[in-house]
């Protein structure tokens, strides 16, 4: 019997007991099966993986919520105390990987007679143990559990440097020029006469895109890429530091090819290889776009020597008004919120088969909305998902998908949370493609929740596969057919197919920088885990050099607000791998990306299994080959 959707507290008073209940009672249930599993009593193979997959279960559970809720609770006091959780949460996760009891329960099973999930999941849970180290000495084995915990405080600690490293600058009102009308009429100058600029993307974005005022470009692009510095400096060296001590210790040579071990990648030289070869793919098309902006920045600047990240977005979009008649002030006009969530849960309803049916139910802060979800089919029950799309202090400053109930078939239903930084107004264009490819994980995490194994659960693919669903979704936010259900201008009228015709061909204008960018910060990602350096920001300085392909800022800090070093650590790179992924994943659309047949076939071979099977196993199923790199190569290559 399936339990009912989880209850969040309908006061403020009520989050302290939530936290107790669904954390720490979590952790003890938790605890107390792990000794269950160890006290003597003979059971069958099947008995002992039920009984882990319980345990797994409750801790899944304190660890989803307590990272959540560190994210984003509007109360500090209740964001450390869910903290607090997800660091016992992690710690107790550290501390079964490397219980040698366990260990030795585990591996006494036999796997002969279980069906193929339950062997699946024997196999990983004895490779995990070896991962964690379970087969080391006993001081070698403490040492690994003190390095686990210890990277996981400064882990928590490196991403809330950055969730409360918010910075702004002051402006005079005339310096908002070339901003959009409404960004203007929301930044009122304060009693000082100065109007307040935050780092938040909701004034970041459009300052960097629109500002006409290239020293106001500039002091906000500067005050961004200083956010988490100083203080996460020290963080990020010893983080770097001990994930090297535990990856030799367990007996690699260094933490990327401890890390890609269990991914589709499979090591970390086929990371260095796949930046090479990336490096050769887009290194005269990013040369060549660069070259397009300065070119046009130096008609309103003869003395300009370099396009920085504070120039790039702003003329990227100057060129695409006067070069391909795409202007994004007007593009924006047909995008606002409202009718784009609608929107994105329409289409992606239709493609796969899902209905979204909003619910009143309490939630942590009075924005939050949640739906549930249902099969259209047979309006069964999916799970349910809550939307905190709008910035707010202390709140988790990216997008980003995070669970909140893992599901697990016939116990309960899955639920998850997109947590995005979107305006309440009218958004970006890039806002939109960010909502579906949020979306796309979001679905993932609830078509994929119904295993019987917690482990399969979800978005439980390999980590570098876990972005191509989303990155596919992005597809659907450049079809004129898509957006014509939902864009429209102020006076009701959709957006015009020609518009959004010259949109894609303008798109096709910088997508060499564009994927020249994203492979710095893979090089960075990969380079900085290979061999920590001594100096983080002369290392950030060197692959600056070699990868560009903007011109840095002075006395600017990047490295310490790049908040995927904890998450993603050296796996960056899972962002272009996952494209190339998703590019192939296209294909089998052809012309019509709103074919259902397709997109149910898509949701029963990709979203379903979780991570039942090998990615690679999944692609090569539904597109009836393996896959192939043609695909991005042809994008890449695309001309304006």
């Amino acid at each position: 019997m399936t339990r009912s959707p989880l209850e969040l507290p309908a006061d403020a008073a009520g989050w302290p007991q939530f936290l107790a209940q669904t954390v720490d009672a979590s952790l003890a249930a938790a605890r107390t099966m792990l000794a269950t599993l160890v006290d003597g009593t003979d059971r069958t193979a099947e008995q002992v993986l039920d009984l882990w997959n319980d345990a797994d279960a409750a801790l899944a559970q304190a660890s989803a919520a307590g990272h959540l809720m560190s994210e984003v609770h509007p109360d500090p006091d209740v964001r450390s105390a869910a903290e607090a959780g997800a660091q016992a949460a992690e710690d107790l996760a550290t501390e079964r990987g490397l219980d040698r009891e366990l260990w030795e329960v585990v591996a006494a099973v036999d796997p002969v007679g279980l069906d193929p999930a339950a062997q699946r999941l024997h196999d990983h849970l004895l490779r995990d143990f070896r991962r964690a180290g379970v087969d080391r000495s006993a001081d070698e084995r403490e040492r690994l559990r003190t390095l686990a915990q210890r990277c996981t405080e400064l882990g928590l600690e490196f991403s809330r440097n950055i969730r409360e490293g918010s910075r702004s600058i002051r402006v005079r009102p005339e310096q908002l020029a070339g901003l959009p009308e409404d960004f203007r009429a929301e930044h009122a100058p304060g009693d000082d006469g100065l109007v307040v600029l935050t780092t938040e993307y909701p004034d970041l974005i459009p300052v960097r895109t629109y500002a006409t005022d290239a020293g106001v470009r500039r002091d906000l692009t500067s005050e961004y890429l200083r956010i988490g510095w100083p203080q996460n400096g020290p963080v990020l060296a010893e983080l770097l530091r001990l994930r090297a001590e535990r990856a030799g210790l367990l007996g690699y040579p260094d933490w990327p090819t401890y890390d890609a071990e269990v991914k589709m990648i499979g090591s970390g030289t086929a990371i260095a290889d796949f930046v090479d070869r990336l490096d050769e793919l887009t290194a005269q098309p990013a040369e060549r776009d660069v070259a397009v902006l300065l070119a046009r920045y130096r008609q309103d600047d003869p003395g300009a020597t370099a396009v920085t990240a504070a120039d790039s977005l702003y003329y990227d979009q100057v060129v695409r008004r006067e070069q391909y008649d795409v202007d994004a002030q007007e593009v924006r006009g047909y995008f606002r919120y409202p009718a784009v969530r609608d929107g994105v849960m329409s289409t992606i309803g239709r493609l796969l088969g899902l209905e979204f049916t909003a619910v009143d139910v309490p939630s942590w802060h009075p924005e939050v909305e949640a739906y549930d979800v249902t099969d259209a089919a047979d309006g069964s029950a999916l799970g349910r998902f809550y939307l905190d799309m709008h910035p707010r202090a202390g709140k988790f400053n990216h997008a980003a998908q995070f669970s909140l109930v893992p599901g697990v078939a016939g116990l309960r239903l899955p639920e998850g949370v997109l947590v995005c930084n979107f305006p309440t107004g009218t958004m970006e264009h890039d806002d939109v493609c960010t909502f579906f490819h949020e979306f796309g994980h979001l679905v993932h995490e609830i078509v994929g929740g119904h295993q019987r194994w917690v482990a399969f659960g979800g978005v439980a693919t390999e980590w570098d596969f876990v972005e191509a669903p989303s990155q596919l979704l992005e597809e659907w936010a450049w079809d004129a057919g898509v957006l014509s259900t939902f864009a429209s201008d102020a006076q009701g009228n959709p957006i015009p197919a020609a518009l959004v015709e010259r949109m894609r061909r303008a798109d096709a204008f910088g997508r060499g920088a564009w994927t020249r960018r994203q492979l710095n910060f893979t090089a960075l990602s990969y380079g900085l885990h290979a061999t920590p350096p001594a100096d983080l920001d002369a290392y950030t300085a060197s692959v600056d050099e070699r990868f560009g392909p903007y011109a840095p800022l002075p006395d600017t800090h990047q490295v310490t607000g790049f908040g995927h070093l904890d998450g993603y650590g050296s796996a960056y790179y899972t962002y272009l791998w996952s494209l190339v992924i998703a590019k192939d994943l296209r294909t089998a659309f052809g012309d019509d990306l709103m074919s259902t047949a397709v997109g149910r076939r898509y949701r029963e071979e990709i979203l379903a299994p979780g991570g039942t099977a090998d990615a690679a196993d999944l692609v090569e199923r539904f597109l009836g080959r393996p896959r192939e790199f043609d695909a991005f190569e042809a994008w890449l290559a695309q001309r304006a």
